[in-house]
């Protein structure tokens, strides 16, 4: 089976992406896929959130100058089957230093090839910075799917939008001419609400089958688990919100044709 690449991203800040990539990815290997969770992100949200530390070198930095490979930047988790390559602080310098080199659209594709034709992994899910720049826009071209999540308050829609026309440009402008949008997810839905319900439903208008039918729950346990370096399913089996992941990963699978 070929290695599939997805890129979960979103420029808003604060709209469940990080929550959603470190959940999705632990639902996947939990149901035995072979995952590598690949933390793009400066902030590292993901990296802690797995319970790892932040360490110095240990991200994709230099290898995205042309110093050294991603296999070696690899690392095991506490979880079975999830294997991610870690992000830290030194990944801000990247975005500066990328752009001027050759391929810059192109570096963490040609990276991962290694890691793909390795055939150690099902599925690698990239966690985009919160920003449209150099990182996010190399996620994109890196990848065959694009997971969308989406905060249910009113400016959900603007960001979206933006995400489609930068899809747009990077097919037509031969980039990445297989780029699809694998699907929007709705998160921190709360059902006591009539904003999060009409904001679910306008989505739903615009984008139609695109709209993932899982919705995830804003929830206090959610919110704890990367404190404890731990995915839901692992903090709290029976919450609420380890049941919506553990529903919208069977969903995601359906999509990706698994």
């Amino acid at each position: 089976m070929q290695t599939r690449v997805i890129a979960v991203a979103n420029q808003k800040g604060g709209v469940g992406k990080t929550t959603t990539a470190v959940n999705v990815a632990a639902c996947l290997a939990a149901v035995g896929q072979r995952m590598l969770l690949f933390d793009l992100d400066p902030q590292a949200n993901a990296t802690s959130g797995l319970g790892l530390e932040k360490t110095e070198g240990g991200s994709a930095y230099r290898p995205l100058l042309g110093e050294g490979n991603l296999l070696d930047r690899i690392q095991k988790t506490a979880f079975d089957r999830l294997e991610i390559i870690p992000s830290e602080l030194d990944m801000c310098g990247a975005d500066v230093e990328i752009v001027r080199m050759e391929n810059h659209l192109q570096r963490v594709r040609s990276l991962l090839e290694p890691v793909v034709q390795s055939g150690r992994f099902d599925i690698v899910m990239i966690d985009c910075p919160p920003s449209l720049g150099i990182l996010t826009l190399n996620a994109f071209a890196a990848s065959e799917g694009l997971l969308v999540p989406l905060q249910c308050e009113y400016y959900a829609l603007e960001g979206i939008s933006m995400i489609n026309r930068l899809m747009n440009q990077l097919r037509d402008g031969g980039v990445n001419p297989g780029l699809k949008l694998t699907g929007v997810v709705m998160t921190m839905f709360d059902g006591r609400t009539r904003l999060s319900q009409q904001v679910v439903e306008e989505v739903r208008k615009h984008f139609g089958e695109a709209v993932f039918e899982t919705v995830i729950p804003r929830t206090t346990r959610l919110a704890e688990a990367p404190s404890f370096g731990k995915p839901i399913i692992y903090y709290d089996k029976y919450s609420a919100g380890a049941a919506a992941y553990e529903v919208l990963t069977q969903e995601l699978l359906k999509r990706i044709g698994i």
